[in-house]
């Protein structure tokens, strides 16, 4: 185990090491002059000035990558201009409660979707529950985040009056409903599809044919012997579409004008924020990187029988 991670550790860091680099040298080759476009073309000469020498870019591309890799090591990730004496960090750590909140909403929402129907269309292939669920499967693939969360807010906060709109500023389990559904049921679509094929590799097998004839209650079969043996596919797609959440969690909270990470990239954006930006950027990758280690990590206490030599 020991071995195991120390070449995962390595592995991560040579990750980490090529998202920070690829970070910095495509935001910097966007056309145009970010002073300007932060300031405008109206803005005196000493503001520009000014903001030139916090952005470091007076100095050479390679003196600011230097300075750039200075500020990712004390996890700082730089000092905002804007902001005099508040870091990168300070930002995303406010930022990151409500976009964690909102993806394991999302998770547990696409859970309580797919490990039921996906279950239930592996005992039944091929029946109406099992043709119900491809069809629910390919809508939930096919329909965009960017369309269903207006639609649902047009049903239930417009026309029901069931939840809260955006502009209402409420908090709390009803104002989540939404987003979490709107994020959720993309990865409950593709999860119900492999619970399905995962079970119905496992309910042929002997030892599950060796539990019915042992008399076992249906359940146990299903769950203990069945379901458990089933599960590492499946806490393979968890572990992957769990960077999908964080990502669709940009498109989804500015829909529904939740604060977070992704409404914090997307102003950083628009206002052509450089630390905002790669600060968020890299925080999300090596969420992504943490997440499928730890992915890993869960296959052997899915499955005893995975060692890690």
């Amino acid at each position: 185990m020991a071995q195991y991670l120390i070449r995962r550790f390595f592995a991560s860091l040579l990750v980490v090491f090529g998202v920070v680099t690829l970070v910095f040298f495509v935001i910097r080759a966007v056309p145009g002059d970010p002073v300007a476009s932060i300031l405008g073309e109206q803005a005196l000469e000493v503001d520009k000035q000014a903001l030139r020498d916090c952005l470091n870019l007076d100095a050479s591309l390679g003196e600011q990558y230097v300075l750039f890799w200075g500020d990712v090591l004390d996890l700082s990730f730089g000092e905002l201009c804007d902001e005099r004496g508040v870091t990168v960090m300070e930002k995303l750590v406010a930022n990151i409660p409500a976009t964690a909140e909102l993806a394991f909403a999302s998770l547990l929402v696409a859970i309580l979707i797919a490990f039921p129907l996906g279950i239930a269309a592996s005992l039944r292939p091929y029946s109406w529950i099992d043709n119900s669920s491809a069809v629910l499967a390919l809508l939930g693939i096919s329909i965009p985040n960017f369309w269903l969360g207006p639609m649902l807010l047009i049903l239930f906060s417009l026309t029901l009056q069931a939840l809260p709109n955006p502009g209402s500023e409420v908090a709390g389990l009803a104002a989540l409903v939404l987003p979490a559904i709107t994020l959720g049921s993309a990865l409950s679509a593709k999860l119900t599809r492999m619970t399905r094929s995962s079970m119905l590799e496992v309910l042929n097998l002997d030892y599950v044919r060796t539990a019915k004839a042992k008399g076992l209650p249906r359940w146990r079969v299903v769950m203990k012997h069945a379901f458990r043996n089933a599960l590492i596919p499946i806490v393979t797609v968890l572990g992957l579409q769990f960077g999908a959440l964080l990502t669709g969690a940009i498109i989804v909270e500015k829909v529904f004008a939740r604060p977070g990470l992704g409404t914090l990239l997307l102003d950083g954006i628009e206002a052509r924020n450089y630390m905002i930006v790669q600060g968020t950027v890299i925080f999300i990758a090596i969420s992504y990187v943490v997440v499928n280690l730890i992915t890993d990590l869960l296959y052997g206490a899915v499955d005893p029988r995975i060692r890690y030599d």
